[in-house]
Order: C-alpha cells, then sequence, then structure tokens
C-alpha cells in the first residue's frame, strides 16, 4: 500500500507541476523584428505575417506594406506607406488619411497628442499618438485601438495594436516603446 501511495503522489505532484508550467506559458513570445525594406524595427509578440495593398491617398496611387502579429485578444501591426515623395504636404494628407480611417472604424473622433518616435541611430522624430475605444466590424463588437503615427522621409509608419478589451499597459508600453526608425 505504501509504495502505491508513494506513487500516486508522484504522479500528483507532476500533474500539479505541469499545470503551472501551462498556466505559465506566455500568450505574449516578444521577438524584435528589422524591416530593413521600410525602415523599422519592432518588438511583436507573435511570429508576423506579411501584406500589402494599395491605397488612394489625396488622388494618389500609395502602396501600404502591413506587418502584422496576432496574440491573445490584440492584433499588433505595423503599417507603411511608401510616398512618392517626402514634400510635407504629402507626408500631412498621409498622415490624415491613416489617422482618420483608423478612427472612422471604431466611430470615435481622431484624437491625438504629440510623441516623440525614436530613431534608431539616436534622436527622435515627431510622431502622433492616440486611444480609441468604439463598436467595430458587423457584429458591432467593442474595440480598443493604440495607435502611433510618424512620417520619416519617403515612409509614413502607422504602428496600431486592434484589441477586443484593453491590454495590460506593460503590453502596449513594450510594443510602442520597441518601435524605432532607420
Amino acid at each position: 500500500m505504501a509504495p502505491l501511495r508513494a506513487a500516486l503522489r508522484s504522479s500528483a505532484c507532476l500533474l500539479a507541476v505541469g499545470a503551472i508550467l501551462v498556466a505559465c506559458s506566455p500568450t505574449y513570445d516578444w521577438r524584435t523584428v528589422m524591416n530593413n525594406d521600410n525602415g523599422y524595427t519592432v518588438d511583436l509578440p507573435a511570429k508576423p505575417g506579411n501584406d500589402a495593398r494599395q491605397l488612394e491617398i489625396g488622388g494618389t496611387p500609395m502602396k501600404m506594406a502591413m506587418q502584422t502579429a496576432e496574440a491573445g485578444n490584440a492584433v499588433f501591426a505595423v503599417g507603411t506607406v511608401t510616398l512618392p515623395s517626402d514634400d510635407p504636404q504629402t507626408q500631412r494628407t498621409a498622415l490624415d488619411f491613416l489617422r482618420t480611417g483608423l478612427a472612422r472604424n471604431v466611430g470615435a473622433m481622431p484624437q491625438t497628442q504629440a510623441v516623440q518616435i525614436p530613431l534608431a541611430a539616436g534622436g527622435q522624430v515627431p510622431g502622433l499618438e492616440m486611444k480609441l475605444s468604439g463598436k467595430a466590424g458587423e457584429q458591432k463588437e467593442t474595440r480598443t485601438i493604440y495607435a502611433r503615427f510618424v512620417a520619416h522621409g519617403r515612409h509614413v509608419y502607422q504602428a496600431a495594436i486592434i484589441a477586443s478589451q484593453p491590454l495590460p499597459q506593460e503590453q502596449v508600453d513594450q510594443f510602442f516603446q520597441s518601435f524605432q526608425l532607420y
């Protein structure tokens, strides 16, 4: 009887340890992604996927490349619009297009505040930041959007997190604080 109890205790301990390890497995598997084609580096919480689409911004066709990763109940994404030139008016038009489009997706006003976006080589460039909540999609599900926008040379960037509920601040910070331009 004693050997059977010892075996049961050992099995119970192994099951408990296994349950603890599963409970501790991270939803966020952060990895640094360097995007040399579009000139940025960022930490993403999972292996990223890539997509591209054509947009018409201010009457001009432009390409937007996207890098996205899903973790938990959120999508983390960096979109890069390649501009025909680094003209400041073209940059502003593209920034406004992205900002208002993202806000429109959840039926919110695109209210932004200034933020500094770091450069990998040192220094910073001015950008915009916003946090929105609203209803999105055909099911009108609640979404929280965290976003930063910045123009740098012939690119305009949109770094965004779209979540079905607010995220822990440390996950938001991990994503945005790692976003740097070349």
